[in-house]
């Protein structure tokens, strides 16, 4: 644009008549832009507007149409729009080529030693946008004289390796020893390949200052990570505090296909101003082959550029030519620098090419043979920069090519995996592994206490116009906290939080409706009947309290979830829960379940103590409604990996809550919570039992004498055979809790089976079908402590769906379930 001098010897006239044309170019500017290294993709098009010719157009050109693009006017910040303008229309900075091109050769000769070592393995390699590596450094200079201290890194496969080696800094042998597969009895039945692994490592910057440098680990689920490195930036920056934001940086590598084709992505870029998950801006990069295995980008996405998913947020999108490095280094700094002065999102499309097939041992030629004709060809993008620059590269890159050489020799060595990434301080506490009774911690708190709890979290500002079905619901809270009443979840569950809170422990809940509950049982934030204004009592306990935080989140299961697995991963010590509207409604969450929350331990050696609220039980609601889909968790179960509990009692909740809390073993919880046994007498518990020392991984039946059949059963069906029993003064059936089914309580059951050695059959009952719930999972157990004697079970018939969508139906079956379970015999 022009000087502040130029614009003031400028008339009125000529400023609009500049700002017309330049406008154009500002906003249809990246049509003509040239983008792709190879000519082949991208080809111009027409201005939607005429495009005026002349000097001003010609100007505007250059810096619109050149080998950076920028896709910015729809941003109706009119302060953002300028500041792009002023950093687009100046002469490009001068910049580092000597930095530049010695980065360029390393990474170039990193992937071309480990193609001539370990020929044909897979490494997923960075050729063909190896600008990349001088990109981050770029970002990672500026960003330490913005403020930044730490940069959270997360990427998929296409050139992790090289990251490692040249942006992380660990060492290349560490990197070859990966490829030398050293002691594979390390990591039998565990462990993951070398591209998924996650690294940490240092950036220092020109004038000394150090960046704290952590790359997630990452499943092949391409964008499944983007919420969880959110998660994880967004508990390192409240553990700063004030600044925080500021201060941790976080950088999502994507690639083109991945990006405009995965669903998480759309659902994770939403999060960006969201309240509960904002973290200050992500600096979101495409590394962009035009290619998505062997799909083209016209058969990847539906329009021009892959990135144009993101223009539903007001936020700029960068396209920029990899084979100009100079270009690119440019980006990265305006990336930056936009990212810390409006705490926004920015896209960066890095446009290049893959020199290889999807992995090495792929034949790219098959499918995209013109293409790969000029690949073959194309010198690598060092000696292309050091001839646009004038310089001689061949003594430099001999010295590296020596050097990575060495290091590949020093690999063949190795007798032991090399460790990538160390964890922070605030781990050094906690630890996984096989649970020990020497574990366990004391959850009981006195009633005293209890009820002194009771009447702070009942308590509003006196001014606060509370609701009248809340004002009575709260008058029902303060009698059981002096013991009148018997206590429902929903109080429990408050309860167990602001005994944490006020330990100084932060405590996190997320979900759909999470701040009153689906089911109308918490109404943890007050709203005000007259101004809307909203008021939580738990998060006015105590001076010294910790922080509590509940938000009704996004309409996502698999972002939210992600996210929370990731704020839980980087702060250990707090109680991090996510609650699913309906249990079964977690399906949309798969991969997060699968791929980080139940073998993050097993892959990575990382640990992870998030909470998953599941509603489950079986009442006539219909097939999405009904089932968590408890056999789901058990097939994943293993190694103890994981806790699955399903609490049938109001005071068992509680202490489950304060056990995953205070204990220092640190596992993800699955709880398979209540919904209509929310207020169920029968499911609520006397102020004593908080009292009690510890949640009881089995509930014996004490009532019954010489029983002649011990039924064995976990949550809502156990209440009802208990309701049913009594009606018909059935005194030859005994009802035994499985509070947890993994790790499997085999001494407590035991002890619960033998209380009765008279009884002549334990019989499995459960609400869902044949094929589904923990069937599969308990029977083989419960014969092994059987003692000899018949183990039977009673379930529905085997079925496609979970439940019935007839509300008679349900009741029809639920009888017969219960009229098999007091009878006298049940199906093997």
């Amino acid at each position: 644009m022009a000087s502040k001098a130029e614009a003031l010897t400028q008339s009125p006239m000529e400023q609009h008549e500049r700002d017309t044309v330049f406008d154009i170019f500002r906003r249809w500017g990246y049509l003509q832009a040239s983008l792709d290294p190879l000519g082949q993709y991208l080809p111009p098009e027409p201005f939607p507007t005429p495009a005026p010719e002349g000097e001003l157009a010609a100007e505007a050109r250059g810096y619109y149409c050149g080998t950076i693009a920028v896709e910015f006017m729809h941003i109706p910040s009119p302060e953002q729009r300028q500041w792009l303008q002023e950093r687009m229309e100046i002469k490009a900075p001068k910049a580092n080529q000597s930095l530049i091109l010695t980065q360029l050769i390393k990474a170039d000769l990193f992937e071309q030693v480990i193609q001539s070592r370990y020929l044909g393995a897979k490494r997923f390699s960075l050729e063909g946008v190896t600008a990349f590596i001088p990109f981050l450094d770029r970002i990672f200079e500026v960003g330490s004289g913005l403020g930044v201290t730490t940069s959270m890194l997360a990427m998929n496969h296409r050139g992790r390796l090289n990251v490692m080696a040249n942006t992380i800094g660990r060492d290349p042998s560490e990197i070859f020893t990966k490829f030398e597969d050293v002691d594979p009895r390390s990591t039998m039945g565990g462990g993951d390949v070398k591209y998924h692994m996650g690294a940490t490592g240092e950036y220092t910057a020109p004038d000394g200052k150090v960046m704290s440098l952590h790359l997630a680990s990452n499943p092949s689920h391409l964008e499944a990570v983007n919420p969880v490195l959110m998660g994880r930036t967004r508990a390192k920056q409240e553990r700063i505090g004030k600044g925080g934001k500021q201060q941790v940086l976080p950088i999502i590598i994507h690639g083109d296909a991945a990006f405009a084709g995965q669903g998480i992505t759309a659902e994770a870029l939403n999060m960006a101003t969201l309240h509960g998950f904002n973290i200050g801006g992500t600096i979101h990069v495409i590394v962009n082959n035009l290619l998505g295995f062997t799909a083209i980008p016209e058969e990847s996405n539906s329009t021009r550029f892959s990135t144009d998913i993101a223009k539903r947020l007001p936020i700029p999108i960068f396209h920029v030519n990899a084979e100009d490095p100079d270009a690119v280094v440019r980006v990265a700094a305006i990336a930056v620098e936009y990212r810390q002065q409006f705490g926004s999102d920015i896209i960066v499309d890095l446009i290049g090419y893959r020199k290889h097939g999807h992995s090495e041992v792929d034949d790219p030629t098959v499918t995209q043979p013109r293409r790969y004709a000029i690949i073959k060809d194309r010198k690598p993008l060092y000696q292309i920069y050091a001839d646009q620059i004038g310089v001689n590269p061949a003594k430099e890159a001999e010295q590296i090519q020596k050097e990575l050489l060495d290091d590949q020799k020093e690999a063949t060595k190795a007798e032991h995996i090399p460790k990538l990434s160390e964890l922070p301080d605030y781990w050094d506490a906690y630890f996984g592994g096989e649970h020990e009774a020497s574990f366990e911690v004391n959850t009981g708190i006195s009633a005293a206490k209890i009820n002194e709890l009771v009447q702070m979290i009942t308590t509003a500002p006196a001014d606060f116009h509370v609701h009248p079905k809340v004002k009575k619901l709260f008058e029902q809270r303060q009698e059981m906290g002096t013991g009148a009443k018997p206590f429902d979840y929903g109080t429990a569950e408050l309860v167990a939080f602001a005994s944490l809170l006020e330990s100084g422990t932060l405590v996190r809940l997320t979900g759909q409706d999470s701040q009153r509950g689906t089911f109308n049982q918490r109404h943890s934030v007050l709203v005000d009947t007259e101004t809307e204004l909203r008021y939580s009592p738990l998060a006015h306990l105590s001076k010294d309290q910790g922080r509590w935080e509940v938000y009704n989140s996004l309409l996502s299961e698999a972002a939210v979830l992600g996210f929370e697995y990731g704020f839980a991963r980087d702060y250990p010590e707090a109680l991090v829960l996510w609650e699913a509207q309906f249990g079964d409604f977690a399906n949309g969450a798969q991969i997060i379940i699968d791929q980080f929350i139940a073998s993050s331990e097993a892959k990575w050696g990382l640990l992870s103590g998030v909470v998953m609220l599941l509603p489950h039980g079986y009442e006539g609601q219909g097939p999405e409604h009904s089932s968590a889909r408890i056999e789901r968790y058990l097939q994943l179960a293993a190694n103890d990996n994981m806790q699955i509990c399903q609490p049938s009692t109001a005071a068992q909740y509680f202490h489950l809550l304060r056990r995953q809390s205070m204990r220092n073993w640190r596992k993800p919880l699955v709880v398979f919570t209540p919904k209509s046994m929310l207020r169920h007498p029968d499911a609520s518990s006397p102020v004593a039992d908080f009292g009690r020392d510890r949640f009881l991984n089995v509930l014996p039946d004490n009532d019954v004498v010489n029983p002649r059949r011990l039924l064995v059963c976990s949550g809502k069906i156990g209440h009802n055979l208990r309701v049913e029993r009594e009606k018909r003064k059935e005194k030859g059936v005994a009802i035994i809790f499985l509070e947890q089914m993994y790790p499997w309580p085999e001494e407590e059951l035991q002890a619960a089976l033998d209380q009765h050695p008279g009884a002549e059959e334990i019989v499995w009952v459960q609400e869902e079908p044949a094929n589904m719930g923990a069937q599969f999972y308990v029977m083989p157990l419960l014969r092994r402590i059987a003692r000899d004697r018949a183990v039977l079970s009673i379930k529905r018939r085997a079925s496609a769906t979970p439940a019935t969508g007839s509300a008679k139906a349900h009741d029809i079956e639920e009888k017969t379930l219960i009229d098999l379970a007091l009878g006298t015999s049940g199906d093997k």
